[in-house]
């Protein structure tokens, strides 16, 4: 396979590091991503670093790329209730701390919603907790996703996103993934004008923040704002223009996570096709 696309989906944590890695190669994929801990919050199992070590041995020798860890779906650092904010905050900070074990991979998390409190206060307390929490011995990179806006959800825009990271301290620690299923249904035209859209995430964020891609299709209409994702080729979206995203230049190398309403048979059909776009 070459090194020049990486291409895996969500796999269970609870086996370790290195159950993880060897699924992933079942499944045809040469990257992953998991959940720090239950989506819905909880308290994170207890890492292993023998299985940390072999699971890096693992990936080395399976040419993997950068791993994506996803924040629990509880975590809104601009919640409007004080309490709700610092239990996201805390577990950031664990989820950060927990990262070193696999120096330099991505965390990508929901920025939030700002329920009610509107875009210029939701962009401050994301801001502010990110300045709290980042230190600048880290070697992970935070990703803040695009999202699709569905109520008062924050990063529907690439403006939103480049308002956070504007008032990070350690603007350093941060880049962007770039969900497909949530930029089209955010009002992107990633199927007439990907060149378009990648040319504006430029010029408002700047590519070199784009780290990951969440390959997903839509149940929706373009700027629907709803979020529901879909097989590849099976939605709005479709086979074709999924595949340009694929192989577009100014993503090659980025690691392809799916996020699709999938088994494991359904993904290696997904991965496998991928693959066969760069065959």
């Amino acid at each position: 396979m070459s090194n020049r696309f990486y291409i895996g989906n969500h796999l269970s944590s609870s086996g370790g590091y290195l159950a993880m890695g060897k699924k992933a190669v079942e499944l045809g994929g040469n990257t992953f991503a998991f959940f720090t801990r239950n989506p819905r919050g909880g308290k994170a199992k207890e890492i292993a670093q023998a299985d940390v070590d072999k699971y890096l041995e693992f990936a080395k020798e399976h040419e993997f790329g950068t791993i994506v860890a996803h924040a629990p779906y509880t975590m809104n650092l601009c919640a409007a209730k004080e309490d709700i904010r610092q239990f996201g905050m805390e577990m950031l900070a664990d989820d950060l701390k927990r990262m070193e074990y696999t120096p330099g991979s991505f965390y990508n998390f929901h920025p939030g919603s700002h329920v009610g409190q509107g875009e210029e206060k939701g962009i401050s307390l994301i801001a502010e907790a990110l300045n709290q929490v980042l230190f600048p011995e880290m070697t992970t990179i935070v990703l803040l996703e695009t999202m699709a806006g569905k109520g008062s959800e924050m990063g529907r825009s690439f403006e939103e996103l480049r308002a956070i990271i504007d008032r990070v301290e350690l603007s350093d620690k941060l880049g962007v993934c770039f969900d497909t299923c949530h930029v089209w249904d955010g009002g992107y035209d990633i199927v007439n004008n990907l060149d378009g859209v990648l040319e504006e995430f430029d010029k408002v964020i700047g590519l070199d923040r784009l780290k990951a891609v969440h390959f997903n299709d839509s149940m929706n209409e373009l700027g629907s704002h709803k979020d529901r994702h879909e097989k590849i080729g099976q939605g709005k979206i479709g086979l074709e223009a999924m595949k340009r995203v694929a192989t577009h230049p100014l993503l090659a190398g980025k690691p392809f996570i799916l996020e699709t309403p999938n088994e494991d048979e359904g993904y290696a059909q997904e991965i496998a096709l991928f693959k066969s776009w760069f065959a």
